[in-house]
């Protein structure tokens, strides 16, 4: 597996949502290294786009959606950590939040503390994601394309799968785009259709 580069990030949200599928969110923390291959993405732009944190302006809270792609975006929602990564070119605010990860290494890190017997159950929508990796607000604004504690790494030897698109989850107003993607038929997407 290797880092993706800057140049990937650096491109309208709805591609960066969609080619991130697959791809593997790496979180090494002191307790030892967790790794969730992305099957759920949803693509979030500026101005123009109603359910987006950078919708009216930039604000202390999404600073990182004007920067250059490929920084970390968390910030909480009903008391849980939702991870994004920055998409597009800097002064273009754009992000793309992962929905859901299917475990591959670290699994019992993950579960440790945890009240699931249902594996499945563990990764599957942000907030148990972020719970999972042990993924907070201190790790706003990291650089993902580095080495560190907080990475998303491509495999060009993965299995191909098919993508499906829909409308995102739980926003008030939303565009007229289906601007979420999964991987079509994984037991760890958090919601079909």
């Amino acid at each position: 597996m290797r880092l993706l580069s800057r140049a990937f990030y650096e491109r309208d949200p709805a591609i960066v949502a969609h080619e991130l599928l697959g791809k593997y969110l790496v979180r090494i923390c002191k307790e030892g290294r967790m790794v969730v291959r992305i099957v759920e993405t949803e693509a979030y732009y500026g101005r123009g786009d109603p359910a987006s944190r950078a919708y009216k302006r930039k604000t202390k809270l999404n600073w990182p959606m004007w920067e250059r792609g490929g920084l970390a975006f968390i910030y909480m929602v009903h008391g849980h950590w939702l991870f994004n990564t920055t998409a597009d070119k800097k002064g273009r605010p754009g992000a793309v939040l992962i929905r859901s990860g299917e475990p591959v290494e670290g699994i019992e890190l993950m579960t440790r503390g945890k009240r699931t017997g249902d594996l499945t159950s563990l990764t599957k929508g942000p907030g148990k994601l972020t719970s999972a990796l042990r993924i907070t607000s201190n790790l706003n604004g990291v650089d993902l394309t580095k080495p560190g504690e907080l990475m998303i790494m491509g495999n060009k030897n993965d299995p191909p799968f098919k993508v499906v698109s829909a409308y995102r989850v739980g926003v008030r107003k939303d565009l007229m785009r289906k601007l979420r993607f999964y991987i079509g038929g994984n037991p760890f997407v958090s919601k079909k259709g």
